[in-house]
C-alpha cells in the first residue's frame, strides 16, 4: 500500500491511497466463497452453491462491498503509518477501482493542531476580593421577607410596589389582537414585567376602576406583529393588594427547616450559604480571566468537527433550559452557537495541551474535596458524595472540573493577576465590570 499526504491547511490533511490489486481480488475472493457456503439459489442445495455461478450473481455487489471494506481498511492504516490525529470522519472519494488494476482513492479529513504553547508568563487576569459583609445578609434576610410576603387587599389607591389583579383588552386601532388580553392577571406595579407605559397607566387605580391607556410596543418587542406598533388597552382593575413583610421570629426561621430554629442560626446559615456563592464566583471570574486569556495568547485553528461537538452540547443545554425535555434541540440551527462552541473548542484543546506539557494528573483528594464542598449545598450531602463516587458517568464529570481546577493553578504560578475589590453583589454578578477599587498587580 501506497501513501501520500498534502497538508492543505494546519488542519486539514489529504491523503492519497493506493492499494494492489492482489488484496482487492483476495478480498473479493474470500467475500466470494463466504457467500457460496451460505446463500440459497433454487436448483442447489445450501453449501453446494458454486463458485461460479455465485460470481455470476452477485460478483459486482461483492466487489463494491470489498473495497468499500478496504477503503476503510486502508484508509486507518494510513492514518496509523502517517502519524496522524484525526478529528473527525474523512470524506472518501474513489479515484480508480476498476477490476483488475491497483484500487486508487482519496480521502480528505481535518486533524488535530499541533499546538506550541506561548510564554504562559503573559497570561493575565483579574481576581477579585470580596466579602459578606453585615449589610449584604440584612440585604439578603430582607429578600427572603419579600420571597415570604403576603398580599393584602386595600381600598386605596394603587402605588408603586403594590400588586394589583386586572383584567385587560388590548387593541391595534379598533381591532383586538391575538395574545393581548387576560383576565385575573397579577402584576407588581414597578416590576417592570411589562411594556414600557403599562404599569404607569395603572398607577393611582382602585378596585373597580376601569382605565384605557396608551402605549408603543418596543422596536425589539418579540412578536414581529407588534414592533413599533402603538396599541390601546382597556383595563379593568379588580384588586388592589399591599405587601405584608413577615417578622423575623421564630415562626419565619420554621420555614426554613433549620435543627436550631433561632434567628442568629438563620443568619449563620443564610451567611454560610452566602460565602460559598461568592467564593464560586471569585473562582469563577479568575477561571474565566485566566483561560480567555489563554485564548486570546494562543490563536489556533479549529477543526469543524470538534465544533459541531461543541455545538451539540450547547444545543442540548438550551434545550434543557427553555423547552424542557419535550423539546427537539436540533430544530435550533447551529449558527446561534457558532462563536461560544468555537471559542469552548479552542479552549479544549488549549487546557489539553497545558495538561498533557505540565504532566497534570487529576489528584484524588482534590477530587473527594470538591465533592464534600459541593455536596454541603444539599440536606444529605453524604448522599450526594456517595451517588458521584458509584457513578462513572457522574465522577467523570467530577474529575474533568478538578483537573480544570489544577491548571488554573499551573496558569497562576506565572500569570500576571491584578487584584480588584468588589462588593457583594457585582461579586457575584457573572459578567461584573472590575472597576471599584483597583489594587497594585501583582505575579501570582
Amino acid at each position: 500500500m501506497q501513501v501520500s499526504v498534502e497538508t492543505t491547511s494546519t488542519i486539514e490533511r489529504v491523503l492519497t491511497i493506493s492499494v494492489p490489486a492482489a488484496r482487492i481480488e483476495e478480498k473479493v475472493s474470500a467475500e466470494v466463497a463466504k457467500t457460496a457456503r451460505t446463500v440459497r439459489i433454487d436448483g442447489f442445495r445450501k453449501g453446494k452453491v458454486p463458485v461460479s455461478v455465485v460470481k455470476k450473481r452477485y460478483g459486482q455487489g461483492i466487489r463494491l462491498e470489498a473495497v468499500e471494506q478496504i477503503m476503510r481498511d486502508a484508509y486507518v492504516e494510513a492514518v496509523q503509518k502517517e502519524e496522524l490525529q484525526p478529528a473527525g470522519m474523512p470524506s472518501i472519494e474513489p479515484k480508480k477501482m476498476e477490476e483488475g488494476a491497483d484500487l486508487e482513492f482519496v480521502a480528505k479529513v481535518e486533524v488535530y493542531p499541533t499546538i506550541e504553547l506561548n510564554d504562559l508568563s503573559k497570561v493575565s487576569a483579574e481576581r477579585v476580593l470580596s466579602e459578606v459583609t453585615d449589610a449584604d445578609l440584612a440585604t439578603m434576610l430582607e429578600t427572603l421577607r419579600k420571597q415570604n410576603a403576603e398580599w393584602n387587599a386595600v381600598e386605596r389607591e394603587a402605588a408603586d410596589g403594590d400588586q394589583v389583579v386586572i383584567d385587560f383588552v388590548g387593541f391595534l386601532g379598533e381591532e383586538a389582537f391575538e395574545g393581548g388580553s387576560a383576565e385575573g392577571h397579577k402584576l407588581v406595579l414597578g416590576s417592570g414585567t411589562m411594556i414600557p407605559g403599562f404599569e404607569d397607566g395603572i398607577l393611582g387605580a382602585k378596585a373597580g376602576e376601569e382605565r384605557s391607556i396608551n402605549v408603543t410596543f418596543p422596536e425589539d418587542y418579540q412578536a414581529e406583529n407588534l414592533k413599533g406598533q402603538e396599541a390601546t388597552f382597556k383595563i379593568t382593575v379588580t384588586e388592589v393588594a399591599e405587601q405584608v413583610l413577615p417578622e423575623l421570629d421564630d415562626a419565619f426561621v420554621e420555614k426554613f427547616g433549620l435543627e436550631e430554629g433561632t434567628l442568629d442560626a438563620l443568619r449563620a446559615e443564610v451567611r454560610k450559604n452566602m460565602e460559598r456563592e461568592l467564593n464560586q464566583a471569585v473562582k469563577g471570574k479568575l477561571k474565566t480571566g485566566l483561560f480567555d486569556s489563554l485564548v486570546e495568547l494562543n490563536p489556533i485553528e479549529v477543526p469543524q468537527s470538534v465544533v459541531d461537538q461543541e455545538i451539540d452540547v450547547l444545543r442540548k443545554q438550551a434545550a434543557q433550559q427553555f423547552g424542557g425535555q419535550g423539546f427537539d434541540a436540533s430544530q435550533l440551527p447551529g449558527e446561534l452557537f457558532q462563536e461560544e462552541a468555537s471559542k469552548r473548542a479552542k479552549l479544549g484543546l488549549l487546557i489539553s495541551e497545558v495538561v498533557k506539557v505540565n504532566d497534570i494528573k487529576v489528584e484524588d483528594d482534590r477530587v473527594r474535596a470538591f465533592l464534600e464542598d459541593m455536596a454541603q449545598a444539599y440536606q444529605e450531602p453524604q448522599q450526594v458524595i456517595d451517588f458521584y463516587l458509584k457513578n462513572k458517568e457522574q465522577l467523570s464529570q467530577v474529575q474533568s472540573a478538578v483537573l480544570e481546577e489544577q491548571v488554573v493553578d499551573k496558569l497562576l504560578e506565572s500569570a500576571q493577576v491584578t487584584e480588584v475589590t468588589l462588593g457583594y453583589e457585582d461579586a457575584i454578578k457573572p459578567n461584573a465590570p472590575a472597576t471599584e477599587e483597583v489594587e497594585e498587580g501583582e505575579e501570582a
